[in-house]
């Protein structure tokens, strides 16, 4: 028993021993040295500003072929699916029935003529009796309404016969324009009515139309920008387009701006403007062509400039439960973490909108070494060579979202 609380007062002394020990150290300084980070100071410059939108691609003239005359298809003369020149011809109508129709019609002007010669014949024969008092008045009278009627019926016979001879020639119908026919809905020995059966259609492939749906909300910023003289840009119908396909290739000529609605659309709350592209492959064999009709596509707008435009590096924003933000240091080195408003790519770069103003100090690098309220130890960030900023790794603005 005595020998058992011997054994603990000896381990109670060792203990004490050990904790004199530990007390008897010096205590750790806390004043670590402030974590290092990278910064940029925020500038304003001028920037092109490239909204980009969907499109869909227009023929520029697509021409329906309707017939002027109702009667048989007889022959079919183009192949469907291939370029066609104007006053080439497409279709011939029945031209039989016409062509009866037309000679009665001229051989009906022929006897109007007849007829007003002989009744000028025959007033000419009684006026000079009149004076003589050989006939009377009234025979006069009776002579020269046979001429009005005359004239009138030639007159009548000659319309009929103007009316024959279109509803002949249109038996032949031709190209009115260059382009590409589609699909013929007739053929040969089908019965079509004038001006209502659509026979086929032909696309005007050179120049061609892009159609863009702009939403209004864009409007009213972009109205807003420019009365705060924001944005700068020429007048409207010097816009300028730059097409990108579904693959990501880029058309290589520019479209401009040939056309903006007047009204908005209620069903979807966008205004639609046309962009015209020269399309000189238009004239080529189908497959040869860069695009056609009813494609959709990628433009990029040129002309609008941004003449206070902050961009800062993709790297230093955020993103958090509230939406983007970035760390500035300020006047005393301490961090600060700041809500901004980042509306698109330009490069490896953010265009911010709202949160940032010119001289702050923005962290590129270093922020795991940081919280809010931290002191830190700020040192200017050093950017990308050249050689770097034009690798690979540079996106490409055409694939942007």
């Amino acid at each position: 028993m005595w020998r058992n609380r011997d054994n603990i007062y000896l381990y109670i002394g060792i203990f004490l021993i050990l904790l004199a020990g530990c007390a008897e150290k010096p205590p750790m300084d806390s004043s670590a040295p402030a974590p290092q980070v990278e910064v940029i100071t925020v500038t304003t410059q001028a920037i092109q500003d490239e909204p980009e939108f969907i499109g869909q691609t227009e023929a520029f003239r697509p021409v329906e072929i309707r017939s002027q005359v109702s009667g048989i298809i007889k022959k079919v003369f183009f192949t469907e699916g291939r370029n066609i020149k104007k006053g080439d011809q497409l279709y011939l109508i029945d031209p039989v029935p016409f062509r009866a129709i037309y000679l009665s019609a001229k051989a009906k002007v022929a006897q109007a003529e007849a007829r007003l010669d002989l009744a000028k014949q025959d007033l000419a024969r009684v006026l000079p009796l009149l004076e003589q008092q050989a006939v009377s008045k009234k025979n006069v009278d009776d002579a020269q309404a046979e001429v009005r009627g005359a004239k009138a019926s030639l007159e009548a016979a000659q319309n009929d016969l103007i009316k024959a001879k279109f509803d002949l020639d249109n038996t032949a119908i031709s190209a009115p324009v260059n382009g590409r026919i589609g699909r013929s809905h007739f053929y040969e020995g089908r019965l079509i009515s004038a001006q209502e059966t659509l026979l086929a259609t032909i696309d005007q492939l050179d120049p061609m139309y892009v159609n863009v749906s702009v939403p209004e909300s864009y409007l009213l910023r972009r109205r807003r920008e420019i009365a705060e003289h924001k944005v700068q840009r020429p007048d409207i119908f010097q816009l300028r387009g730059v097409m990108t396909f579904s693959d990501g290739s880029v058309y290589p000529q520019e479209g401009v701006l040939d056309f903006a609605d007047v009204a908005l659309r209620p069903e979807t709350g966008t205004l639609q403007g046309r962009f015209v592209f020269p399309n000189p492959e238009g004239g080529f064999a189908p497959g040869q062509s860069y695009f056609y009709p009813g494609q959709f596509v990628k433009i990029r707008i040129k002309g609008y400039t941004r003449t206070e435009a902050i961009l800062i590096p993709q790297r230093a924003v955020q993103q958090g439960p509230s939406g983007s933000f970035v760390y500035v240091i300020d006047k005393e080195d301490k961090a600060e973490l700041r809500a901004i408003r980042a509306s698109m790519w330009r490069g490896k770069e953010w265009l911010i909108e709202e949160g940032l103003r010119t001289g702050e100090r923005v962290v590129v690098e270093g922020f795991f070494r940081i919280l809010p309220g931290a002191k830190v130890d700020p040192v200017p960030h050093q950017k990308e060579t050249t050689s770097s900023i034009h690798s690979s790794e540079e996106p490409n603005l055409q694939s942007m979202p």
